[in-house]
């Protein structure tokens, strides 16, 4: 990729304890902190709901806290569209091997979805895109990059048995081509606005907090939180890599000249329209087929980048077969995109067992199809996701504790063993500062930069500076 990207995952929780899932919740956190096991808990408030002691960062450069009651674990900085796969599924991988040391297999799980079927309510994952701060942010390519985030639900979208109330009493299920039982989207229900820039009670489409967590002269940060949780790693390399090509195109000014009528209408609708064709309203009045307009974008992707690097050409080609296959047979997709392996093996159930798809059983498949454990993960059984997107579990136990080594996750990361080594207990951690007491505050504005000045100067300083100090006793999973 051409730029910084890092991803948000709040997770559901499953739990059998009567008092809900905050005990499970709490419990996988400590264990993560704990005795610093994977990281550095936070030792000050960061804000008025994270307390010390909420959450912290993690040794392979990123984040995991309790929000809102959701267990959230964020990514590390990544470079490349394989390590950003790979990094995501680290975070499942501590959590089921956090849940295995606590003796909590069996009595509560957790899940990578976005909504809770009982009480309607949605929960997120964020991604988060460094562009830079030249990029043309004109009316037109503001527009044009509201229709790409649209429409490319098809083939991002994480799949949903039923519709939010919301959907219900708007009237999104009145089309004739809307599917009452089942829809593309987990999110779709749950967006109201095309650009706002708080997160809740008004989702957009595009944040628009300009909180770049960098050099604030030559970064911005676009914070998406209208997409699904990916289950399968070939959706997830897909939604990632093509909304970078288009990052892409944004700041080379070459995005192609075209805008929705009505992004947000146009997204309910297309969520709830599970065959197509798909057929999308354009401000000028006209209609055109979705498929046809991410072709537009592809198209423009392959004339500026094909041949820049194999990762690129990767993308461009498993987006150009995503596109036909979609066109032509959207089934032979099972096993590389959520909604459409979710939609298949949910039919298959409802026709063998005789279910009508309001039955609370297809609800709790639902779920399971987004279960983090390899052994109950109805998506993760079918994956079909080809090389070189794929990855073996030595490459994800290597995630969970290293950094990459291209981006300043691998500085983070560096400094934060020097306070762990001797056991320092005032620190403060956050994405682009390290302050530790008696030390300079060292600010890591370059999120490319693995080894920054700064680092190279502070770390042999700080390492002779304590080197008498007891170090904790080591603990590992």
């Amino acid at each position: 990729m051409n730029r910084i990207v890092g991803l948000e995952t709040e997770y559901g929780c499953l739990s059998d304890d009567p008092l809900g899932p905050a005990a499970a919740v709490g419990a996988v956190r400590n264990w993560i902190f704990e005795g610093r096991r994977h990281g550095l808990p936070d030792v000050c408030q960061r804000d008025w709901d994270e307390p010390a002691g909420n959450g912290g960062f993690l040794f392979n450069g990123g984040r995991a806290y309790v929000d809102m009651g959701h267990l959230e674990i964020c990514t590390p900085e990544c470079l490349s569209l394989r390590d950003l796969i790979v990094y995501d599924r680290a975070g499942d991988a501590l959590i089921n091997v956090a849940m295995q040391a606590l003796g909590l297999d069996g009595r509560a799980g957790f899940v990578r979805n976005n909504i809770d079927h009982y009480s309607g309510a949605t929960f997120g994952c964020h991604e988060n895109y460094l562009v830079r701060r030249k990029a043309p942010l004109a009316e037109a390519n503001v527009l044009s990059l509201i229709v790409f985030l649209t429409l490319r639900v098809l083939y991002t979208g994480a799949g949903r048995v039923g519709a939010s109330l919301g959907a219900e009493n708007r009237g999104d299920l009145q089309s004739d081509q809307a599917n009452p039982h089942f829809q593309i989207s987990q999110r779709a229900d749950y967006i109201n606005n095309d650009l706002f820039e708080w997160v809740q009670f008004n989702r957009a489409i595009i944040n628009t907090r300009d909180e770049p967590l960098a050099d604030p002269r030559r970064y911005r940060r676009l914070h998406l939180l209208h997409g699904d949780t990916s289950v399968l790693p070939f959706t997830l390399g897909l939604k990632i890599g093509t909304t970078s090509l288009m990052l892409d195109l944004l700041e080379i000014n070459h995005l192609p000249p075209v805008c929705l009528a009505d992004a947000v209408h146009t997204f309910r609708r297309l969520s709830h329209q599970t065959t197509g064709p798909w057929r999308v309203e354009l401000a000028t009045g006209e209609t055109c087929d979705a498929l046809e307009l991410l072709g537009r974008y592809h198209a423009a992707a392959a004339a500026e980048f094909a041949g820049r690097d194999e990762e690129t050409d990767t993308v461009l080609r498993f987006w150009k077969e995503t596109l036909s296959q979609l066109a032509a047979d959207p089934a032979s997709l099972c096993g590389r995109i959520d909604w459409i392996t979710k939609q298949t093996i949910f039919s298959q159930f409802v026709e063998r067992e005789g279910l009508s798809w309001d039955d609370p059983w297809l609800r709790s498949q639902d779920l399971e199809f987004h279960h983090i454990h390899p052994a109950r993960s109805l998506g993760l059984a079918l994956d079909q996701t080809p090389p070189p997107w794929n990855f073996n579990p030595e490459h994800v136990d290597s995630a969970c504790r290293l950094p990459p080594v291209d981006t300043r996750a691998a500085a983070r990361s560096a400094l934060m063993h020097v306070a762990a080594k001797h056991d320092r207990k005032h620190y403060f951690v956050d994405w682009e500062i390290f302050d530790l007491e008696g030390h300079a505050t060292l600010h890591l504005l370059n999120p490319f930069d693995p080894s920054p000045p700064e680092l190279v100067k502070a770390v042999p300083s700080l390492g002779e500076a304590l080197r008498g100090s007891q170090s904790p006793p080591g603990s590992t999973p």
